[in-house]
């Protein structure tokens, strides 16, 4: 237990120093947002939602709507209480340490869950999307 609240207070304070996002496994992900304590959030682009599905429990906002006008971002940030970790994923892990990084300057607890493929890799839940007719 006493090791589970260091590694939270390391990763609270590398945050807060501006360092990157810390990562978690898809394994720990799932479990974070299975007990209710963390928001999973895809920030691939639509096209690329549509072509290899996402985590099932993801909420969409792609990374570009957040460096941009915000359409998505905003009613969803304006809802989200600060102590609920957000984890964010992508394809690679690259987008969603970017993003995440602006996140945790706005004083939202953040943390990488990588790409998709670990999410797949680790045997959970994908659902796939259906384009509108």
């Amino acid at each position: 237990m006493l090791q589970k609240l260091a590694v939270l207070f390391l990763l609270g304070a590398l945050t807060l120093c501006g360092a990157e996002v810390a990562r978690i496994t898809p394994a720990e992900a799932a479990k974070l947002v299975a007990d209710g304590k963390a928001t999973l959030i895809d920030v691939r682009e639509p096209a690329e939602w549509f072509q290899t599905g996402v985590a099932a429990p993801a909420v969409l906002l792609p990374q570009s709507d957040f460096e941009n006008a915000q359409f998505e971002w905003k009613p969803f940030l304006a809802k989200a209480a600060k102590d609920k970790t957000l984890i964010l994923y992508c394809r690679s892990g690259k987008r969603a340490g970017n993003v995440g990084a602006a996140l945790a300057e706005k004083g939202y607890k953040v943390v990488n869950a990588g790409g998709l493929q670990a999410w797949i890799d680790a045997g959970l839940p994908v659902r796939q999307l259906e384009t509108k007719k």
